[in-house]
């Protein structure tokens, strides 16, 4: 299932029940209470031990190159 307009990308470093660190997580959610509420679906028992908002990358528009 593709975001809605109305979600914002939520970045998460956690430890794993398992001991386990994983860096750069990133769950989409209304709000930041949501995105956490599926990580912890995802992983039971995790240790969050950060967490941030992502900010939208700037739209790139794609030029093609000029034919000489």
């Amino acid at each position: 299932m593709l975001p809605s307009s109305n979600t914002t990308k939520f970045g998460f470093r956690i430890r794993t029940r398992d001991g386990l660190i994983v860096e750069r997580l990133m769950i989409h959610g209304r709000d930041e209470a949501d995105a956490e509420r599926k990580l912890r679906q995802m992983y039971l028992h995790c240790e969050v031990l950060e967490r941030c908002i992502m900010q939208p990358a700037l739209m790139q528009t794609l030029v093609p190159p000029s034919t000489v």
